[in-house]
């Protein structure tokens, strides 16, 4: 039977405790691939690959962490465009077989692959991001959107000043309705009504773009804008970019979405504009499992992360945060009602 289990907050919180590093080399049991080495985690980007300042940044910092902590070997590797199912089994089974572990498939889009190939190396941790895949050998890891999302909303019904704001989601699937959803909700009980949503998805499939074209999230943006939106979500991957450059140059207040955006390198020139960012600890999430395998004890079945375990939340680094009247005590009041079950946030 699939083990169902809701992780600790010291499990999901590991990301920023200094954990002391436990011996290298301990697997999820047996030889892997082709030898008895373990070479460490692996990860296979999403759409919009490395360098998109949100949701593969974040998976790579988890890297990155059990890298530095363990001191073992990993590999992350790029999507390809137009890609089939086919490409990903072959990176996965190739991975499993050079002997990663465990190997994580950052996306929704890895489901498929994933089922089809995690039984083939069952002596191999395989996880996915945003998904849920059977498998006894397979963690599942999903995140609560529509809770950091919800706080989102709060913030920015306390930061308009036009009565107006905007959401742009890359692609129009059910995990980014989950934070059209959450985001529309805290607005609406922050503002009793009073503030409108414009909300736009950018693409209605993966392969025209909608999470790796800057371009049409910046036009997206500009046309909410344009309808007097002055804070404007995103929840769009790489294409998030467009729509934090076109908010900055208008000078109102973009949203950022899974990393926080005010902290990217590659974001600075917008970073004033960047009033906060809905959190998701992707990291935390990639590096607690690698964790589990390098204690022997690895985790499967479905992983969720949420408000109450510190997996998603909401970002303050903006100093504008603090200055905008109403809006921190708003959104802990309604962290509060999240994690105490008076607010319960949709998520379609």
């Amino acid at each position: 039977m699939r083990r169902i289990s809701k992780l600790t907050r010291v499990a999901v919180g590991v990301a920023s405790l200094a954990l002391a590093a436990t011996a290298c080399g301990g697997t999820s049991g047996g030889s892997n691939g082709d030898g008895d080495k373990n070479l460490g985690l692996a990860i296979a980007y999403d759409i919009g690959g490395k360098g998109d300042q949100s949701f593969n940044d974040a998976a790579y910092a988890g890297l990155q962490k059990a890298k530095d902590e363990f001191g073992y070997e990993t590999a992350d590797i790029e999507p390809t465009e137009g890609e089939t199912d086919a490409d990903k089994e072959q990176r996965l089974a190739s991975l499993a077989k050079q002997g990663y572990n465990p190997v994580i498939g950052v996306g929704f889009a890895y489901g498929p692959a994933m089922e089809a190939v995690a039984k083939d190396y069952p002596d191999t941790t395989f996880g996915i991001v945003d998904s849920v895949v059977e498998g006894d050998n397979v963690a599942s890891l999903v995140f609560a959107e529509e809770q950091a999302s919800y706080l989102a909303g709060v913030a920015a019904a306390k930061a308009t000043k036009t009565n107006t704001v905007g959401f742009v989601g890359g692609v129009d699937i059910p995990l980014i309705h989950k934070f059209e959803a959450g985001y529309q909700q805290g607005v609406e009980d922050t503002s009793g009504g009073k503030v409108k949503v414009i909300s736009q998805y950018l693409t209605q499939t993966a392969e025209e773009g909608g999470f790796s074209s800057p371009d049409k999230g910046k036009a997206a943006a500009e046309g909410q804008i344009e309808k007097k939106a002055d804070v404007v979500y995103q929840a769009a991957g790489l294409s998030g970019q467009g729509v934090i450059e076109a908010a900055a140059k208008a000078k109102v207040f973009a949203i950022g979405v899974d990393s926080d955006q005010y902290k990217q390198e590659a974001l600075t020139a917008y970073k004033e504009y960047i009033l906060t960012s809905a959190l998701k600890d992707v990291g935390g999430a990639v590096y607690a499992l690698a964790k589990s395998v390098e204690d022997g004890k690895p985790l499967a079945g479905t992983q969720t992360f949420d408000l109450k375990v510190n997996g998603v939340g909401l970002s303050e680094s903006n100093p504008q945060y603090a200055k905008i009247a109403g809006l921190k005590d708003a959104v802990e009041k309604a962290k509060e009602g999240i994690t105490g079950g008076q607010i319960k946030v949709r998520t379609e």
